[in-house]
């Protein structure tokens, strides 16, 4: 890095490596002893990352099996990975520069300067992710599939006032609840554009939270101009947004790319995600909890339409956390071991459905009509 190097930014579950001649030193300064991990000891390192905390690692001097071993150890526990060097003007021939240790792997990096090392602030940051500072409270909405009449039906029944218009069009609770959406909010339906109005407004007013669903990253990349099939209701929403100015098409992938894996909220007690989040994947981030988030677990098989068969992690699940997802439609939402479905086939003939949290609470309206054919036999259609 060109510029004095003073805030120094790390996620606060992650791993870190301190590398150079001062690292016992700066260690001390900024971790606590538990944290602290000396060179190698990748097992007490382990033991933190697997219970949910930092961990930082000291190589005073060049470590014999390489830094890559750090990234590794992190990608296992499904966090982050950081490095911090401390560049000490005696002795500098050993020590990693920035590229290669982006080569490794590394997501942060700082390269610090003799000068910098004592001004220095650490700042840990929590994930994206961690939204456990806030409980609610919430109406957890299943999956939309751009059925926008049936959405503002729903908001309506829970209380919600919609307001604005147009590009303005947004939502509200009197009594300041909010609304999560677990994703999927395009393709099939007959209103996509007007659906990602209303929610990306509600985000941006901060009366929304949502997280990202696999039709929805299936439109990113196409409007990012990668090569995507138009199938499965995708060639529906591109249509429709095709009728709208690039500048919304813009908007709308950079929001989707924007979008996290799964929130965890009130204190860890409830957990959102698209297609569901098991116990050891909740508050961490990787490119497996991203997949999970999108598409849930697979046993790898095809049914008999063709679709990958899901294996029903749900029955397993045993965390503490309540975990309301979407993704697999159901023609009733109904709890499986502190778990539920909430998508319910709404532009299959089906219904919208919402819970209340922390009420528990079920709320739906049913769909006006059939807007899309069920690649299979929907119950509830």
């Amino acid at each position: 890095m060109n510029e004095k190097v003073v805030q120094v930014k790390i996620p606060d579950l992650c791993l870190l490596a301190l590398i150079g001649r001062g690292a016992p030193e700066f260690a001390a300064t900024h971790f606590s002893a538990e944290e602290i991990a000396n060179e190698g000891d990748m097992e007490a390192a382990a033991k933190r990352l697997a219970s949910g905390e930092l961990a930082v690692i000291v190589y005073p001097k060049p470590p014999t099996e390489g830094y890559s071993s750090v990234v590794k150890l992190a990608r296992e526990h499904d966090c982050h990975s950081a490095a911090i060097v401390l560049h000490d003007m005696r002795t500098t021939k050993w020590l990693p520069d920035e590229e290669m240790l982006a080569r490794d792997g590394f997501r942060y990096i700082y390269v610090l300067d003799n000068d910098q090392i004592e001004e220095a602030s650490l700042e840990r940051t929590p994930l994206k992710v961690d939204l456990r500072g806030e409980s609610g409270p919430f109406d957890v909405i299943g999956d939309i599939h751009g059925c926008y009449d049936e959405l503002e039906q729903l908001l309506g029944l829970m209380g919600y006032e919609i307001t604005g218009q147009g590009p303005e069009l947004s939502a509200r609770h009197p009594e300041d609840r909010r609304v999560i959406f677990v994703g999927d909010l395009v393709d099939r339906g007959p209103k996509t554009p007007k659906v990602l109005r209303l929610v990306m407004n509600m985000v941006k007013d901060g009366t929304g939270l949502c997280v990202a669903g696999n039709h929805d990253v299936k439109l990113m990349r196409k409007l990012r101009g990668k090569d995507v099939r138009l199938t499965h209701g995708l060639r529906e929403s591109v249509e429709q947004l095709e009728k709208e100015t690039q500048e919304f098409r813009q908007i709308v992938a950079d929001f989707i790319e924007s979008l996290t894996s799964h929130y965890v909220l009130d204190g860890g007690k409830l957990v959102v995600a698209h297609a569901g989040m098991k116990e050891e994947y909740q508050g961490r981030a990787s490119g497996r909890v991203k997949e999970f988030g999108l598409y849930g677990e697979t046993t790898g098989q095809k049914d008999e339409y063709g679709l990958p068969v899901r294996y029903p992690w749900a029955q397993d699940y045993h965390g503490d956390a309540t975990v309301v997802y979407g993704h697999t439609p159901v023609a009733e939402a109904s709890w499986v071991n502190g778990t539920i479905c909430l998508d319910t086939g709404c532009v299959f003939g089906g219904k919208l459905t919402a819970l209340r949290y922390p009420e528990l609470e079920l709320v739906s309206v049913k769909a006006a009509r059939t807007y899309y054919e069920s690649p299979k036999p929907f119950p509830g259609g």
